[in-house]
């Protein structure tokens, strides 16, 4: 077994602990037969501008528009998802400690504000956090196929990376690093 059939291994069995059984879809019409996704696939860049527009908790707005210049951590996560419960307090930190990074979590799930306080109550964190409508996420991020997911946004608005699983402050950090900005 070679190491990136290893690493995809890893990555399903990890994506797997973290997905929320869903009603199926209706059937819908076969489609032609495409060639499965690498996980190097699900790690490249996308050279779009993604908008992110959201009320956060505390009734404020998070408007990714307005972080340009700096980089920005779009994670998606879920109250219920171990792993990303896992990475919040290295997130909360990355988000302290470095001037030039900005988290957000957006909360994909169905969950009354009410609940989400109480939970950050016994996790909490100093990133802003927003719920969002599972049935209609933001337009510009793909909907997520396991969480938590990351999006690694660029000072200049388009997407660096895409980190699908849990993350590390030093894996957002590499990435930074690979795209020129060294540490700060």
């Amino acid at each position: 077994m070679t190491k990136l059939h290893l690493a995809a291994l890893v990555a399903a069995m990890l994506l797997a602990a973290c997905r929320r059984e869903q009603p199926a879809p209706p059937a819908a019409p076969a489609a032609p037969a495409q060639p499965a996704a690498s996980a190097e696939a699900a790690q490249a860049p996308s050279r779009t501008v993604p908008r992110l527009r959201v009320t956060t908790l505390d009734g404020g707005t998070f408007d990714l528009a307005e972080r340009r210049g700096r980089w920005v951590v779009v994670n998606f996560w879920a109250t219920w998802c171990k792993p990303c419960i896992k990475e919040m307090p290295e997130l909360s930190a990355l988000d302290t400690m470095r001037e030039h990074i900005e988290v957000v979590g957006l909360a994909y799930e169905e969950i009354d504000p009410a609940a989400m306080r109480e939970f950050l109550r016994k996790v909490p964190v100093v990133y802003p956090i927003a719920i969002l409508d599972v049935t209609a996420p933001p337009e510009d991020f793909e909907t997520p196929r396991g969480l938590p997911m990351t999006y690694l946004i660029a000072p200049d608005g388009q997407v660096a990376k895409t980190f699908l699983g849990p993350v590390t402050a030093k894996a957002i950090e590499d990435a930074i690093a690979a795209h020129g900005a060294g540490r700060r």
